[in-house]
C-alpha cells in the first residue's frame, strides 16, 4: 500500500506549475502552427489561370486554392470557418470546467482536435475541409478557455504577466513556424503531408492533458483525505474521489446560471474596453496572418514570401511579447498602467506598420514592419492579463472563452474574407493593406478609453 501511495505522490509532483506551463506553451505553439499552415503558401497555394494569353499554357494553379479551385473568398472562409465549433465548444467548455477536471476536458479537446487535422489531409473538396476546420474549432475551443486561466493563478503572483507572456508568445511564434513548415513541406511533399505531420505531433499532447487531470485528481483526493477523519466523511458524505455529493441541476438552471455569469462579466468596464480594443486589434493581425504572405509577395515580389514573413514574425514575437509582460510586471500590474501600455505600444506599433507599406523597397519595409511588430506583441500578455483580472477565478474561463469568441466573430475571423473582398474590388495589395493596418488605431483609442 505505501509503495502504491508512492507511485501516487511520485506522479502527482511530476507535474509541476513549470512543467504545466510548458506543456501548454507546446500545445499552444503547435494550435497556431496549423493557422499558419493553412495560410502559407505551399499549403494554401495559388488559384487556376481563368484567362490567359493564347500563346501560353494556363497554370492550373497549386495547394489547396488550385486543387480545390476556390475563389479568393473561399480562400478566405477556409481561414474563419473554425469560427462554428469554436462558438458553440468554448463556452461550453469554460461552464464544464467548473463542475470537471480542465485537464481533462482539454484531454478531450485536443484529441478531437488531432482527428480534424488528419482529416483535413484526406479533404476531397472544399465543402469536406470546410467541415473539417469546423471541428478543428472544436478541439481549440477546450484548450483556450481553460489554459490562461489556470497559468495566471499558478504563476507567481509577481511574475503572472510574464508567465501569461511566454503562453501567448506561442501565438505569433506558432503562426511563423506554420508560415515556415507549411511551405517547406507543401513545397517539398504535399500540402495534406502538413495537416497529418500536425495530427501526429498533437496525439502525444492529448494523451498528457488526460494524465495531468488524473494526477490532479489524485492529488485532490490524497489532500482531502490528509485533513478529513474517517468520522467526517461519513458524517458528510465524502466520496473517495474527494468532491461533495452536488444536488443536479436543470438543463433551464444552467442556462439560466450561464446567463447570468456573462452579464456579469460585461458589467466589467475594464473587461468591456480590453475586449473591444482586442477585437479591432486582432482583426488586423488575423488578416495580416492569413493574407500578409500573399501580399508581399505581390507588392514586394517575394519569391519566398512565407519564409521572410515567418522568421520576422517568428523572432519579433520571441523577443516582443515577454518584454510587454516583463514591463507590465515592473511597473505595476494595475487596469491604468495597463491601458497605458496598450495604447503606447499600438499606437507605435500601428504607425511602423503603416509606414512600412507606404515603402518601396524590401530595404524600407522590413525594419519598419519588424519594429511595429515588435510594439504590437508587446500587447499580448497585458491586455489578457486585464481580462483575466477584471473578474473571480471561477469566472475567468468563462471570461476568456467569451472574450476570444468576440474576438472571433467580430474581429479576425470576418477580416479574413473582407479583406479578400476588398481585393478582389481593388485588384491593389498596397492600398488593401494600408487600409487594413489603419484599424490599429482604432484599437489604440478605445484602450485610450478605458485608462481615463
Amino acid at each position: 500500500m505505501a509503495k502504491v501511495e508512492s507511485a501516487e505522490e511520485e506522479q502527482t509532483s511530476w507535474f509541476t506549475p513549470t512543467r504545466l506551463l510548458v506543456l501548454l506553451c507546446v500545445v499552444n505553439l503547435l494550435n497556431y502552427v496549423d493557422r499558419g499552415v493553412i495560410a502559407s503558401n505551399g499549403v494554401n497555394g495559388s488559384p487556376r489561370q481563368t484567362s490567359c494569353n493564347p500563346l501560353e499554357t494556363c497554370q492550373g494553379g497549386s495547394g489547396i486554392q488550385g486543387e480545390f479551385d476556390l475563389t479568393n473568398f473561399q480562400d478566405g472562409v477556409l481561414s474563419s470557418v473554425f469560427l462554428v465549433g469554436l462558438l458553440v465548444a468554448s463556452p461550453i467548455f469554460a461552464y464544464m470546467a467548473k463542475m470537471h477536471n480542465s485537464f481533462k476536458l482539454m484531454g478531450m479537446g485536443l484529441s478531437v482536435w488531432t482527428f480534424a487535422t488528419a482529416m483535413c489531409g484526406f479533404s476531397l473538396d472544399f465543402w469536406s475541409i470546410t467541415a473539417a476546420r469546423m471541428l478543428v474549432g472544436v478541439g481549440e475551443a477546450s484548450f483556450i478557455s481553460l489554459a490562461s486561466p489556470f497559468i495566471r493563478e499558478s504563476a507567481p503572483y509577481d511574475k503572472r504577466s510574464s508567465w501569461l507572456a511566454y503562453f501567448y508568445m506561442c501565438i505569433p511564434a506558432g503562426m511563423a513556424l506554420g508560415y515556415v513548415y507549411g511551405g517547406v513541406v507543401g513545397s517539398s511533399l504535399n500540402w495534406r503531408m502538413a495537416f497529418w505531420g500536425e495530427a501526429v505531433l498533437m496525439l502525444p499532447l492529448a494523451l498528457l492533458g488526460f494524465a495531468a487531470g488524473n494526477a490532479q485528481q489524485k492529488a485532490h483526493k490524497m489532500n482531502k483525505l490528509a485533513t478529513l477523519s474517517r468520522e467526517e466523511e461519513a458524517t458528510e458524505g465524502i466520496k473517495i474521489h474527494g468532491v461533495l455529493p452536488a444536488e443536479p441541476k436543470s438543463f433551464g438552471m444552467h442556462v439560466r446560471t450561464f446567463c447570468g455569469d456573462v452579464n456579469m462579466l460585461f458589467q466589467s468596464k475594464i473587461y468591456t474596453v480590453s475586449v473591444a480594443g482586442a477585437v479591432a486589434f486582432n482583426a488586423v493581425l488575423g488578416a495580416y496572418s492569413y493574407w500578409g504572405p500573399r501580399a508581399g509577395y505581390a507588392i514586394f515580389n517575394l519569391t519566398n514570401a512565407d519564409l521572410v514573413f515567418g522568421c520576422m514574425t517568428a523572432i519579433c514575437a520571441v523577443v516582443g511579447t515577454p518584454i510587454g509582460g516583463n514591463i507590465f510586471d515592473a511597473v505595476g500590474a494595475t487596469a491604468p498602467n495597463g491601458f497605458k501600455l496598450l495604447t503606447i505600444a499600438t499606437s507605435v506599433g500601428g504607425l511602423a506598420c503603416f509606414l512600412s507599406f507606404l515603402s518601396s523597397s524590401l530595404v524600407s519595409f522590413i525594419p519598419l514592419f519588424a519594429v511595429g511588430e515588435l510594439f504590437l506583441f508587446a500587447t499580448q500578455s497585458p491586455v489578457n492579463d486585464l481580462i483575466l483580472g477584471s473578474t473571480t477565478e471561477e469566472l475567468q474561463p468563462l471570461a476568456t472563452a467569451i472574450s476570444t469568441i468576440c474576438i472571433h466573430v467580430f474581429g479576425d475571423v470576418p477580416s479574413a474574407p473582407i479583406v479578400g473582398a476588398v481585393q478582389d474590388y481593388l485588384n491593389d495589395w498596397q492600398t488593401t493593406t494600408l487600409l487594413l493596418t489603419s484599424v490599429f488605431f482604432l484599437a489604440a483609442f478605445i484602450w485610450a478609453f478605458g485608462g481615463r
